[in-house]
């Protein structure tokens, strides 16, 4: 017999954490916006709390999630007042006393006379007539049946404010169940009372839940998390208590004799409310709001609003990532949802996840004093980053060359990249047929090889370069908006000759008043300094050291400055600064830039700035020692010095071009 039984099938929000089909966090955005703010100066603890706060192109940031939240807390404040329960309090109390005057007026004995001078002699407070009403005997019955409302509105309201829900719950509510509740507070009191002398046990708690589980329907696992829950409500009830004006307390705690027609109740919950005042003294009782909107809220009502701006204040604080030891992973991403949606929750899960990549995966760690620094990891990924967008520059130039031989006549790199028409280089075949067997996993019936699956090998030419990148660090560098384009083109440099031209020795200068051979992670994180002085002639003193450690290796000079020389060193070490610049600055500068030459260095200088005198002064230099003089726009430095770089190399075997100079 076929089965002909349909199955049904529901889709909706996966809920047992965070998607499984989500895709992964992109690091190379929030890496590169942290390298930007490293490289402005800022530390990269610093910088990664800016990224957080600024968010990324595919999720909004904390300031983002702060402002709505900042936004829905000016709504609720906006929108309600706590008069709610007075009002409808007064409604009942005059509907009650009208049935009542409509029934004593079609009453003809004494009795009634004396009944309406009592209802006209009720005093103006709604909760002084409800007291003096207490013992009237009501001749309406609609009238009684109000009145009776009354007390059963006021009883439901002192719950809803420690019990969310209690109000509709107990609704049309018997006498029975009002001894239920009775019974329920009781137990609970007792429960927190052993808890607070530390007798109970989990059993207790538990032989509770058993009783008087109905009445939580969050069910909580243990005696602290009742203890969170309940704290938390009631001392939204006292900050709403604490925001009324004195009138209004005095109106409530008069109204509230009336509870359920007995004091019990009032009793009980006032020993609730101090038993959690003693067990959570750190909730916030003390509170208080000013709420001037035109919606009234009831007690339940107005003790929830409350519990939600206690709940937004909270967030705010999380989202500001202000406290010590803040971490993403602090911000509650329920109550997130709850405030502001799932996609609110979504974005701060994504920051966090983003936050915890990169602590854990290795691209942030510390050094020896303990400070936060991006790793060599991270300096990497952000060079390899820098060095895609110096490709699709280089290969978006008119007449850019496009040559695709990798270094035919060299060693292996033991880099492979995909096979592209006109390549000679011999395959890597392990690759090569690795890529082909996973692609025939997913489609059995392709081809046992494609043209996609080929890569080659890449080779390194056996030629070596000294390369000696020379930039300056003097403070106007920093004033005229050059300091971090100055340190992308130094990582990109970096990254180029590390990973593509291994054989290659790459120094890195830095040059303000004095030079000094720098680490790339140094110079990445180097603060600008009101240093007066720009010491070209002591940075090619450590160039040309620096040529002489390699003496087979094609010397390459690399030059960023937007200053004359306008100081040198003295024989004895010290500085001689001088400006405008000195005639003995300039000769120290220029037989240092010979020496250079007589090394066989080839020199490219890239001026920065529109000085004329900067100008002709560099076309001198350059014109003297071979180079040459290369002006390019601050967005395109990194671009030009890696041309520099790759034309001066005396060989021609290297590939260079577009995605291939990024790989």
């Amino acid at each position: 017999m076929p089965d002909n039984t349909f199955h049904r099938s529901r889709y909706g929000r996966y809920v047992g954490g965070p998607d499984p089909l989500a895709p992964p966090v992109d690091l190379g955005e929030a890496l590169g916006a942290i390298g930007e703010d490293v490289m402005a100066g800022y530390s990269p603890e610093h910088a990664l709390q800016e990224f957080l706060r600024r968010g990324g192109s595919q999720q909004r940031g904390l300031d983002d999630l702060a402002a709505q939240i900042a936004q829905r807390r000016r709504d609720l404040l906006q929108r309600h007042n706590l008069d709610g329960t007075f009002q409808e309090v007064k409604e009942l109390l005059d509907r009650a006393v009208l049935s009542e005057r409509k029934q004593l007026a079609r009453d003809l004995d004494d009795d009634a006379r004396f009944a309406e001078m009592r209802l006209e002699q009720l005093p103006t407070s709604p909760a002084q007539a409800v007291n003096e009403l207490s013992d009237y005997d009501w001749r309406s019955s609609d009238a009684r049946a109000d009145y009776e409302r009354i007390k059963d509105l006021l009883g439901r309201e002192a719950l809803d404010q420690r019990f969310a829900g209690m109000k509709q719950a107990l609704e049309n509510a018997t006498d029975e169940d009002r001894a239920r509740v009775n019974d329920m507070l009781q137990d609970l009191n007792q429960l927190l009372e052993k808890h607070a002398r530390g007798d109970d046990t989990h059993a207790d708690f538990q032989q509770f839940m058993d009783k008087h589980g109905d009445f939580f329907p969050e069910r909580p696992e243990s005696i602290e998390e009742l203890l969170d829950a309940l704290a938390q409500r009631a001392a939204a009830a006292q900050r709403m208590r604490n925001s009324l004006t004195q009138e209004q307390r005095d109106e409530l705690d008069a109204l509230a004799q009336n509870a359920f027609g007995s004091p019990e109740l009032m009793q009980q919950l006032s020993r609730l409310d101090a038993n959690l005042q003693g067990l959570r003294p750190g909730e916030d009782w003390s509170g208080s709001e000013r709420m001037e909107g035109e919606q009234g809220l009831g007690l339940g009502d107005g003790t929830g609003v409350l519990q939600d701006l206690g709940e937004l204040d909270a967030l705010s604080e999380q989202l500001s990532q202000q406290y010590a030891g803040a971490r993403m992973d602090d911000v509650d991403l329920e109550a997130l949802a709850r405030q502001l949606g799932d996609d609110a929750a979504v974005d701060a899960r994504t920051l966090a996840e983003l936050e915890r990549a990169l602590r854990q995966r290795g691209y942030l760690d510390r050094d020896t004093d303990g400070q936060l620094r991006l790793s060599p990891r991270a300096m990497r990924q952000i060079g390899k980053t820098l060095m895609q967008d110096v490709a699709r520059r280089l290969s978006g130039r008119t007449g850019q060359r496009d040559v695709r031989r990798a270094g035919a006549a060299g060693e292996a790199s033991g880099s492979t990249r995909a096979w592209e028409f006109g390549d000679t280089e011999p395959w890597d075949v392990t690759r090569s047929l690795t890529n082909a067997a996973v692609r025939r996993a997913a489609d059995p019936d392709g081809p046992l090889l494609h043209l996609d699956d080929v890569e080659i090998r890449e080779t390194e030419a056996r030629t070596q370069a000294a390369v000696a990148l020379l930039v300056d660090t003097s403070f106007s560098m920093a004033m005229d908006g050059r300091w971090v384009p100055m340190k992308r083109t130094a990582l990109a440099l970096h990254h180029l000759v590390s990973t593509r031209f291994r054989g290659d020795r790459l120094q890195l200068i830095g040059f303000g008043r004095h030079a000094h051979v720098m680490e790339i992670e140094e110079l990445t994180a180097l603060d600008a300094e009101w240093d007066k002085g720009t010491n070209l002639h002591h940075a090619l003193l450590l160039a040309n050291r620096h040529f002489r450690r390699y003496p087979n290796a094609q010397p390459v000079l690399l030059v960023v400055t937007d200053g004359e020389p306008t100081a040198h060193l003295e024989p004895d070490g010290e500085v001689f600064f001088s400006y405008p610049p000195h005639p003995l600055t300039i000769a120290h500068s220029v037989r240092e830039l010979d020496a250079s030459t007589r090394l066989g260095a080839s020199t490219t200088i890239f001026r920065l700035g529109e000085d004329p005198g900067l100008a002709r002064f560099l076309d001198q230099l350059a014109r003297r020692c071979g180079g040459r003089v290369v002006a390019p726009e601050l967005e395109g430095l990194g671009a030009a010095v890696v041309d520099g770089y790759l034309s001066s190399r005396s060989f021609s075997s290297r590939l260079y071009g577009g995605p291939d100079l990024a790989g």
